[in-house]
């Protein structure tokens, strides 16, 4: 499916397969519900959602087109209030990337706004909503213990070196690994605070395993380098850039076209930006 990403490698597969919501995540553990509740640190759990309205229901709203043809999300219908979820991806073949991460929730999600950074995706939506992603993400191959982490706060850290076991440096230190099984455990929660219990994620994957599974091309320390090992995948990026990013997702119309103004594409060719005070 080229929509999603083009290449013969098995980094380019896993780009496609991660970003089609046709595609079902491989559960890799199941962590209970409320231990999800405990890490993301919005609410106690057992707590009632706090609201920002009243349930969809209970509302007189006026006639709407939209509104009655978009079936809204349970934490819509509810009223609840905007929560978030945040995920850092190390530079060490970590399952996804963060601009990946963000592509992929879009596809797949409903109601949910991404943010993309360096190394961090925040997924923010209403908050039982956020809960149910958080955990199918936590639970899912898109998740490894030692090279993806839940912060909400001090993310840095996807770009420093791995500590001898593997495991992506944490300023905040909100983990430790239980010395006799290799669990990671989180002693704090996302955003660095005490919790009522420890959580308990499980082992790392081995390095051979993450390098099979990651959408990551990097031409060092054994990774795939994109432009040798997987030239196809390069096209798709001048196309995106050049015609979709920079002249409006219209793919079917040629760059000069757009550059030199033609009339049959209705395109007025553009002036220079000047900046206040400027001089063109």
């Amino acid at each position: 499916m080229p929509q999603f990403w083009p290449g013969k490698s098995h980094v380019a597969e896993n780009r496609r397969k991660y970003m089609n919501p046709s595609y079902t995540y491989q559960k890799l553990r199941d962590i209970p519900e409320e231990d999800v509740v405990r890490l993301l640190a919005h609410r106690a759990p057992g707590e009632e959602y706090k609201s920002i309205h009243p349930p969809l229901e209970e509302m007189e709203e006026p006639e709407c087109a939209v509104r009655e043809m978009v079936e809204p999300t349970e934490g819509a219908k509810a009223g609840d209030r905007i929560r978030y979820v945040q995920f850092t991806d190390s530079m060490m073949f970590a399952p996804i990337t963060p601009y990946q991460r963000a592509v992929a929730a879009l596809c797949r999600y409903r109601g949910v706004d991404p943010g993309v950074l360096s190394g961090r995706v925040i997924i923010e939506a209403r908050e039982r909503d956020v809960e149910k992603i958080a955990k199918e993400l936590i639970d899912s191959e898109l998740y490894d213990t030692a090279r993806t982490g839940l912060r909400g706060r001090t993310v840095h850290g996807h770009a420093v070196r791995l500590d001898e076991r593997g495991m992506m440096f944490d300023a905040l230190r909100r983990w430790a690994i239980d010395e006799k099984t290799g669990d990671v455990i989180y002693v704090k929660d996302m955003i660095g605070g005490a919790m009522d219990k420890e959580v308990t994620l499980g082992k790392p994957l081995p390095e051979e395993e993450l390098r099979k599974r990651t959408t990551m091309y990097r031409n060092a320390q054994g990774g795939l380098w994109q432009e040798v090992d997987d030239p196809e995948s390069m096209d798709v990026q001048s196309e995106v850039h050049w015609k979709r990013t920079v002249y409006g997702f219209q793919s079917w119309k040629n760059i000069e076209d757009v550059k030199g103004g033609k009339k049959d594409i209705g395109v007025k060719k553009l002036k220079t930006y000047v900046p206040r005070g400027g001089v063109e």
